[in-house]
């Protein structure tokens, strides 16, 4: 007997000293993680997964390398909550919605198409976000969505400024068809050349439109081809494009006319679903650097894709979606600076003021490496970074041809046409 209790005594003694030696709250279960949660929505599958899934992977991997060598945003480890929309709208509205329960500080989408299913809610709850791909209808007038870089709008200002000045060579008005996404990827196009031609002495000629799963053109571009235009403007995502330009080009009608893409349009997947030959010579506008372009951001971004996903190397949505990560990450830095961890904490609408405010409205200068334009907050431009650059296809590359020009902001809301 004697023997037993002295057992349990020794048994409690030990166990008062492995209690003791414990780090203090370990007691009462591990103390809870202070992290700064942000949602991410992409269409990584579904009829835009050509675009989707490398943005996806570069949003993860971006994320991966923070928290790794960076160790979060001021100290704060980034904990991202990525899910996939599909392209699809009741998809993106339903992952924002869970973003906002799930106390997410911010949320960012790929698309245009995304982004305009999912604003009406976030604008409403007051729940900032960010998008890559944009056009005028999502900021204008501004509310609580940001463009990461330059819209629809501005690449096709960019592209037809560019070839008034460097390719048309004759006295009269060149002829624009335009062939546009049945989106706000089509639609932003359609507005800036609604508001600018004149100023910039083109003829809009024709507006075509089209699916993201057409599978032929022919139809509409045998039509466009009797107009005898100088100039076809393709404002889609990879897939459809590749359709439009090669019904083109098995009508005889490319080569001869120009063809330029706005950004959506002239990425890595473009030359491989077309095939290298038949988009020689293409045209686009594109608001990030290239790949292997000597830019401080470009080896660390590098590394990490072809350690994690070497298949998206050379595709420039990757580029993009690290970049959008490396904002979004900077946005919770400065916001930390200005007011502290604790106003963000919740995850609230409060916070979410508090991100915007003394986040979002208080970037300055952030270079992202260089691997895109400059990213500022300008009172009355929701568009972050405000650069593009023309690229013609040579040789299957996509190639610079321009240097950086700066988009400048079109109130479209002034124009009694716009949203209607």
């Amino acid at each position: 007997m004697k023997n037993r209790k002295f057992v349990i005594f020794a048994g409690l003694i030990c166990l008062a000293l492995m209690v003791a030696l414990l780090p203090l709250g370990s007691a009462c279960g591990p103390e809870e993680a202070k992290t700064l949660k942000i949602g991410i929505t992409t269409p990584s599958s579904g009829k835009a997964a050509e675009k989707g899934a490398p943005m996806g992977n570069a949003n993860r991997d971006a994320i991966e390398y923070v928290n790794a060598e960076l160790g979060g945003a001021a100290g704060y480890p980034i904990e991202l909550m990525w899910l996939d929309n599909g392209y699809d709208a009741a998809k993106v509205v339903t992952n924002v919605n869970r973003f906002m329960d799930e106390g997410c500080l911010m949320f960012a989408t790929a698309s245009s198409a995304m982004m305009s299913a999912s604003m009406e809610i976030a604008n409403r709850a007051e729940f900032p976000g960010l998008a890559s791909f944009t056009a005028p209808s999502l900021y204008r007038p501004p509310k609580h969505i940001y463009g990461q870089m330059p819209d629809y709008g501005d690449d096709a200002l960019a592209f037809a400024s560019y070839f008034m000045d460097n390719i048309w060579q004759e006295s009269r008005k060149p002829k624009f068809a335009l062939h546009l996404l049945n989106n706000p990827t089509g639609y932003g196009a359609r507005d800036a050349f609604k508001a600018k031609a004149d100023e910039l002495g083109i003829e809009i000629i024709s507006v075509d439109e089209h699916a993201a799963t057409t599978t032929s053109e022919m139809e509409s571009l045998t039509r466009i081809k009797a107009s005898n235009p100088d100039v076809l403007y393709i404002s889609s995502t990879p897939a459809p494009t590749a359709v439009i330009i090669k019904n083109a080009y098995d009508l005889g009608l490319y080569p001869g006319v120009t063809i330029g893409l706005g950004h959506a349009g002239i990425t890595k997947a473009l030359v491989d679903i077309a095939g290298a030959d038949i988009v020689e010579g293409v045209y686009g506008v594109f608001p990030t650097v290239n790949w292997g372009d000597d830019v401080p951001g470009m080896a660390k971004m590098t590394e990490y894709c072809r350690n994690l996903h070497p298949e998206d190397e050379g595709n420039m949505d990757y580029i993009t979606s690290w970049a959008q990560s490396l904002i979004m990450v900077e946005i919770l830095r400065v916001a930390v600076g200005n007011v502290g961890y604790d106003a963000l904490a919740k995850g609230d609408v409060d916070a979410w003021r508090a991100l915007e405010t003394q986040g979002i409205q208080k970037l300055k200068d952030y270079d992202v490496g260089g691997l895109h334009g400059p990213v500022n907050y300008t009172a009355g431009d929701n568009r972050l970074s405000k650069s593009v650059r023309v690229f013609q296809i040579q040789n299957g590359v996509i190639t610079p041809i321009s240097g950086w020009v700066e988009a400048p902001v079109v109130k479209y809301e002034d124009f009694d046409w716009f949203g209607k």
